[in-house]
């Protein structure tokens, strides 16, 4: 097999990612947005520095600044209209922010570090979960409610997603278990243990694919089949990040323990594209939801967008610029 690691695709185009900076510390998550009715998508990043900031999913231009967390913010997650966002932070909050004007409208106090927050379908509930190793539900509409707490975790959670349409939230964290709740009878109803603490989980555009990177492996699962049909790919490096591609052909994968972006083959599970852009090693990684770019977010403090494929014409990339090595 040969591996292309100087930045030149197979179709000898060289890929040049377009860097994104304003984070002043580490950048630990990263996700875009669904495409909204305009046809537009966003970017929402999270980051040691404790501003989580919004941009333009295709060019990557900055928009706004959330500001007021007091601690470094570990999660960022817009809502399916791209209306509201969540954070969670190391300042033992979460707070769901108006995406027009950057203010908070809700602040939700914890007892210790907030690692994950996600939305449900209509944007009227967030769940969090992190250091207490234990979820809780809150009511956007009763914000001042008590929330449903879910317990069941024996170590930090450090992800969470909401599945509206199987009626479940899945959580994972160092305890190196997923844990699928039904939100019917708000109990566990399964669990999936991998083979390492679980860094990083997110559910597909399409809603398809649940996937996670857990030491060094990058799994996928699909909700609707059983707690033991998970599609687990081994990789040489530790990774910390993993994201499907909408086609459902390939993936992109970061890890910590180096500086290389990689694109894996998903039915032959094999490397077929390697990259360096960053200085740091790689936290976070996400595709966009055309599947036309990824993202990348670094210990070195910033995003990278990469050109899915470097012959066609996309956002910033245009064919006048992009030259064959």
């Amino acid at each position: 097999m040969n591996v292309n690691t100087n930045n030149n695709n197979s179709n000898g185009n060289r890929i040049i990612p377009l860097t994104c900076s304003g984070h002043t510390r580490p950048v630990v998550d990263i996700q875009f947005s669904s495409i909204t009715p305009e046809g537009k998508y966003f970017l929402i990043s999270a980051c040691k520095d404790g501003s989580p900031m919004l941009r333009d999913g295709v060019t990557g231009d900055w928009i706004g600044t959330f500001q007021g967390h007091k601690g470094a913010v570990w999660s960022a997650r817009l809502s399916k209209d791209s209306e509201k966002a969540v954070t969670g932070s190391a300042d033992f909050s979460a707070k769901v922010w108006d995406t027009y004007n950057g203010e908070v409208l809700h602040t939700f106090v914890h007892n210790h570090i907030v690692r994950a927050a996600d939305f449900n379908q209509d944007s009227t509930k967030i769940i969090t979960g992190g250091k207490e190793q234990k979820l809780r539900i809150f009511d956007l509409y009763r914000p001042d409610a008590p929330a449903m707490e879910l317990l069941g975790h024996e170590g930090m959670i450090k992800a969470v997603v909401w599945d509206e349409k199987h009626h479940t939230v899945l959580s994972a964290g160092e305890d190196a278990t997923v844990r699928i709740w039904d939100l019917r009878t708000m109990r566990e109803s399964g669990t999936i243990q991998s083979d390492a603490p679980i860094s990083t989980m997110t559910l597909s555009s399409d809603g398809q694919y649940v996937s996670w990177a857990a030491g060094k492996t990058a799994n996928f699962w699909k909700p609707d089949s059983s707690f033991e049909d998970v599609k687990k790919i081994q990789t040489k490096e530790n990774t910390s990040s993993v994201s499907l591609h909408p086609s459902h052909k390939k993936f992109v994968a970061g890890s910590d323990d180096d500086l290389w972006v990689r694109i894996y083959d998903f039915e032959k599970e094999e490397v077929v594209e390697v990259y360096k852009g960053h200085h740091g090693p790689l936290h976070t990684v996400s595709y966009s939801p055309d599947g036309e770019i990824y993202a990348t977010g670094s210990e070195d403090g910033t995003i990278r967008l990469w050109q899915t494929d470097a012959t066609k014409s996309y956002g910033l990339w245009q064919k006048d610029n992009i030259t064959s090595a």
